[in-house]
């Protein structure tokens, strides 16, 4: 049985989603392409979009990783009007958004409105309030690594519906069947299940 990794840096992984770095070549299987926060130069950032837009082809599956970081340097102003522009692409070419959040939860919620296609939060491991937030406001939660060993964030996971789950290796560095037979357990349901509902999950976002 293979299981899908929905976000990855590993260029020797094929059945997920790469997540390229910033003006990086893409590879031929399924890739996310994205400004990063971390990543935003103000000085050189119509560059940095021209990059984006010229590296998008059918196998881009995902725009992102882009969002908010209250950590960085970055202007937050500066961070939100290159978050906003992500979403405006990710609506006219009709691609999932890949968010990358850090202290700024309800101001992706409220940016967000104006998004046409899903939105995943990525490497989600933050408390049941916020989570269920994201999920009125229409958004899916990508778990990794944390899921294996942080009880507060698997009682979270248990109560995540199915069809709003993905599963992720993002840096770290273990095999994602671990993770997701860590779901199965934590959900009660076989391997088989939870790897059949993630599938359709990805057929959902993908037809937007």
């Amino acid at each position: 049985m293979n299981f899908f990794d929905f976000h990855h840096h590993k260029k020797n992984v094929t059945y997920g989603i790469y997540n390229v770095d910033i003006e990086s070549s893409v590879p031929d299987s399924f890739y996310s392409v994205g400004i990063h926060p971390q990543d935003i130069n103000p000085n050189t950032i119509e560059k940095q979009f021209n990059w984006l837009e010229s590296v998008i082809d059918e196998n881009c599956f995902t725009i992102g990783e882009c969002g908010l970081d209250g950590l960085i340097s970055v202007e937050m102003k500066i961070q939100e009007d290159i978050f906003l522009r992500q979403i405006k692409l990710s609506n006219e070419l009709k691609k999932p958004l890949v968010i990358h959040c850090v202290r700024k939860f309800y101001e992706i919620i409220s940016i967000g409105k104006i998004a046409e296609q899903p939105m995943i939060i990525h490497g989600f491991n933050k408390k049941q309030s916020i989570a269920e937030d994201l999920l009125k406001n229409n958004f899916y939660l990508s778990f990794g690594k944390a899921v294996l060993y942080n009880l507060s964030l698997q009682n979270t996971l248990k109560k995540v519906p199915l069809n709003k789950i993905f599963l992720e290796t993002d840096n770290d560095d273990f095999n994602i069947q671990e993770l997701y037979q860590k779901v199965s357990e934590i959900k009660g349901i076989t391997l088989e299940k939870i790897n059949e509902q993630i599938k359709e999950n990805l057929e959902t976002i993908k037809n937007g």
